[in-house]
Parts: structure tokens; sequence; C-alpha cells
């Protein structure tokens, strides 16, 4: 015995056409043959809810089963309505076998094209007999981990499969890069998948990234918080230039705006770090030592 159309397609029997259709697309974009090759359940569940369907979006024969006219498979519950050992009412299909009898041939077309993107004119002779149509290739997936420095400034990488990605300039740690059409083939002519490169980006030990704000450790020289100096730092997206005031210490915090990513910002937080000379020299505590170069410190920052 047919199942209940409603239950099928999970819809109340006060549900509207467009409710029908709706449900039925979800079900059939699931369950279609052609998303499931070589799944038995899933064709039979497809074949089922396409049976359901096509009663339900008939009008006349809605009605009929609503009233108990027909069965769920579309026959006539009284099998000598038509005439003795007839077969009488709307001949419904419930396979693949054609979507005859009932005038839904045009509708199903539209609708399977527009779920798949096909041109599905080849239902009217059936779908049991339908030619192979083209489908897209499966999409694939790899990971790649690149340092702070080159998620900022952008460039390419190559996997180890020999793929060459391009890394966008400002790339956020955990982003999704696709390839279109670089997955796997596509059959009968439809077109290759696309690959996806899942972005690891490497923590820093001096420069962190929180939204577009960048935070950067900056060691100078005792000498240089004294006295105040002029820094430039190279960072990754180009030089950036800081004044440093006399009298600086160790974690006040200095912010250059515009220089983080994109309109973001860049925090400096100077961090005093003794030179070799100051090291070295008896007097360094008292500050009285000879202008000490902090660029040494900084050497290899980024």
């Amino acid at each position: 015995m047919a199942k209940n159309p409603y239950t099928l397609l999970g819809v109340k029997k006060t549900a509207s056409e467009a409710e029908i259709r709706k449900a039925y697309r979800a079900l059939a974009k699931k369950y279609h043959p052609d998303v499931n090759p070589g799944d038995v359940a899933a064709e039979t569940k497809f074949k089922e809810i396409t049976a359901a369907y096509n009663l339900l979006s008939n009008k006349d024969l809605r009605r009929q089963y609503d009233t108990g006219q027909v069965d769920s498979s579309g026959q006539q519950q009284n099998p000598f309505a038509g005439g003795f050992g007839g077969r009488s009412g709307p001949q419904f299909q419930t396979g693949f076998g054609g979507f005859g009898g009932i005038g839904g041939q045009d509708d199903m077309a539209e609708l399977f094209s527009s779920l798949f993107g096909m041109n599905m004119g080849g239902m009217r002779g059936g779908m049991n007999r339908r030619q192979a149509r083209p489908a897209k290739g499966a999409d694939v997936r790899y990971k790649m981990q690149i340092s702070l420095a080159d998620a900022l400034k952008g460039g390419s990488k190559t996997l180890d499969i020999g793929l060459k990605v391009k890394i966008p300039k400002g790339l956020k740690d955990g982003q999704v890069l696709r390839l279109k059409g670089k997955g796997q083939p596509g059959q009968h002519g439809g077109p290759s998948g696309d690959a996806k490169i899942e972005i690891t980006v490497k923590p820093h030990k001096n420069l962190t990234r929180k939204g577009d704000s960048l935070y950067l450790d900056l060691p100078i020289s005792l000498t240089e918080a004294l006295h105040g100096a002029k820094v430039k730092v190279d960072m990754p997206s180009g030089a950036v230039q800081l004044s440093i005031p006399p009298g600086t210490n160790s974690g006040k915090k200095m912010r250059l705006k515009g220089k983080g990513v994109g309109a973001g910002d860049l925090v400096v937080t100077p961090i005093i770090t003794l030179t070799e000379d100051e090291l070295s020299s008896k007097n360094s505590i008292l500050g009285s030592i000879e202008a000490s170069d902090g660029a040494a410190l900084r050497k290899n920052l980024i």
C-alpha cells in the first residue's frame, strides 16, 4: 500500500500549493539519484516523494484523494466505478517510468531544472531511460599554514601537490580560500569541483593581530628610552616611523592610526632591552653612558 503523500512530504493536509512544492524541492534535492549514485534506499525514497508530489500538485487528484475517491497511488477506491474489471481514474505512476496522465511533465521539468541546473526535457521519455547528465566533480579540501607576515602582505604559496595558492593581503586565521575548478573532474562533461584551502596563521613572537589592529612588542635600548629616538620598524606592509619620547618606560602603549590591517591601528609597546654596550657599561644604571644604537635589537623583528 502506498504511503500517505502528506506524510511523505512532511506537510499538513491543509498545506498550500506553495508549501507542497517547497517541501518537495527540499526532499528531491536531498534524495535525487544523481546526488546519491548507487544508493537504492535514496532512489526508493525519491520515487515515493515524487509520487506524493505528483498526486498533491494535481488539484483534481488531490481533491479526490482527500475525499476518499482515490487512494494514495491514485487508483479508484471503488474498483467498479468505471466498468467491470477496468481501472478507472487517472493513471498515476509512482516510479521513474514517466509523469504522464496528470499533466505534470512540464512542471516537473521546470522544477528539476531549477534544482539541479540541468535540461530535464528527457524526463518525458522516462527517468529510467534518461541519458547520463553532466555532474559537477567533488570539491577537495586542503590545509595550509602560513606566517603572520605572509598573511598580512599577501603573495602566493604552493601546496605539496603542486597547486599554487594566491594569498590575498590581510588574510585571517581560519579563512577558507576557494580555487574554482581545481577539485575532482566532473562527470559526463560537467565542470570540475573546487579546491578549498583552510588557512592557519602561525603565531608570531613579537606581533599579534586582533581584528584589524596589530600589536607589536618593540625592543628599545636603555639609551633610546632615556633620551628618546626616531625608530624605523619594517612591517610586512611597509616601514613605519615611530618617535620614542625621552623617559619612555617599558609597557607604555603607542598607537599609530591606520597602520594596522586596512583602517586598523598599530599599537606598539616599547620593551626596554639592554644592549651589549649598556650591559658592559658601569654607569648604565645612571644613564650617563654614550648614546647606544638599539637597531641591532630590532634586527629580524618581524
